[in-house]
């Protein structure tokens, strides 16, 4: 019985940190926006898709903004701060 308890915590607590492991908890927030100029769309049927920090592990890291066909309405990615815990990255996403 005791066993079969201890591996059921095992395989709780692994399953725990692989599904935590999705989100990148990061303790000092993004810097500043970048401020990009805005190209015309390669055509009609396309959104711009702005630039954003990403955190590559040791720091901040900018990723340019570009377009990308439509497929709806686009939620921008953000960065969110939860206190007590730090910064995690919210990707952008069609709606």
């Amino acid at each position: 019985m005791i066993r079969k308890v201890v591996i059921a915590a095992i395989l709780a607590f692994g399953f725990a940190v692989t599904t935590s492991a999705a989100v990148v908890w990061v303790q000092v927030g993004p810097p500043t926006a970048v401020v990009e100029t805005v190209p015309a769309p390669p055509g009609s049927g396309y959104v711009w898709v702005g630039g954003y920090w990403r955190w590559n592990g040791v720091k901040y890291v900018w990723m340019p903004g570009h377009y990308v066909a439509h497929a709806g309405p686009w939620v921008p990615g953000h960065w969110r701060h939860v206190a007590g815990s730090g910064w995690y990255w919210i990707p952008g996403h069609w709606r």
